[in-house]
């Protein structure tokens, strides 16, 4: 089977590609994982300023998956301007990169993409509008107002060219109007879902197993959730959907492909097997085999 397609006017050599948080900006897992095989991959979130993150233990697994409140960690714009951005320049040529922001107010998002538009290596933006883990903006994600989605994303649009892929929330109560209101303002495309919020807690004490308390819900569990979220978004606009969500074999992307989903991004998994990534690219190959199934974009444009 056919792996590559074209998209945001630029060839993935295929459809997987590593979701924000599980790898770093590339350099933090380049040893052991070959990028370039890869169809992209998607930065830790960048904020203004530099975080530490949230109170350990960050990290919990359940029968279901995992539970994570890591809390947006990463260097800041300028380090990350200064030296994650020209590693991915001088050092990922196939594989296809988009900055994920991330914010405490509107006014973030425009101040990271003024100053990250100007740099190298990297094809666009994943706004991240629903991360349900970052204690210091408090209150629910932008992802869950609309008039802050249309606000955002408008915005973006006004400050750069690059292809825009608004990340949004798995209990949005109203995905579809969300939907609507991300592409009318601008997004080139759209990543669904975000980690689902939940708790774990301790048999004998009942006090919170993470630091933070609340998590992320992600793995095996968010799979038919991430699958509804594609399904519906695909009734509602024409633009390229990202997938992702429980991610861990081939027949999960193709289930993805089916709903609309043109990419497919794998976040748990690759904390299990960092080379999670490139199984799965086996895997599809021999799905296609077994199927009788000439090009992925043969499964997308039969959703």
């Amino acid at each position: 089977m056919r792996l590559d397609l074209e998209l945001f006017g630029v060839r993935f050599q295929n459809p997987v590609l590593l979701a924000a948080g599980t790898c770093g900006f590339g350099q933090e897992i380049a040893e052991v994982v070959d990028l370039e095989r890869l169809g992209g991959f998607v930065t830790k979130s960048v904020t203004v300023e530099p975080r530490k993150g949230n109170a350990a233990p960050r990290v919990t697994e359940f029968a279901g998956g995992m539970l994570n409140s890591v809390g947006l960690a990463n260097p800041g714009l300028e380090k990350s301007r200064r030296e994650k951005l020209p590693w991915i320049a001088a050092n990922v040529k196939r594989a296809r990169v988009f900055v994920s922001l991330a914010g405490h107010t509107v006014e973030d998002y425009f101040t990271l993409v003024e100053g990250l538009d100007g740099c190298d290596g990297f094809l666009g933006f994943e706004v991240n509008l629903s991360c349900p883990n970052d204690a210091k903006r408090g209150g629910p994600p932008f992802a869950l107002d609309p008039a802050a989605v249309a606000e955002i994303v408008g915005g973006c649009r006004k400050r750069t060219q690059r292809p825009l892929l608004a990340k949004l929330a798995p209990n949005d109560p109203d995905l579809p109007g969300t939907v609507r209101v991300a592409t009318e303002a601008g997004a080139d495309g759209l990543t669904l879902v975000n980690t689902i919020p939940g708790i774990m807690l301790e048999s004998g004490s009942g006090s919170p197993i993470l630091g933070a308390g609340n998590g992320g819900v992600s793995g095996p569990a968010l799979l038919p959730v991430g699958l509804r979220a594609v399904r519906e978004a695909r009734g509602q606009t024409k633009v390229p959907l990202v997938g992702v969500g429980g991610v861990l074999t081939a027949q999960d992307a193709v289930t993805y492909a089916r709903a609309g989903a043109s990419l497919v991004q794998m976040g748990t998994a690759s904390f299990a097997d960092p080379r999670a990534g490139e199984r799965l690219l086996r895997g599809l190959a021999s799905w296609g085999r077994a199927h009788d199934v000439a090009a992925w974009t043969d499964l997308v444009q039969a959703a």
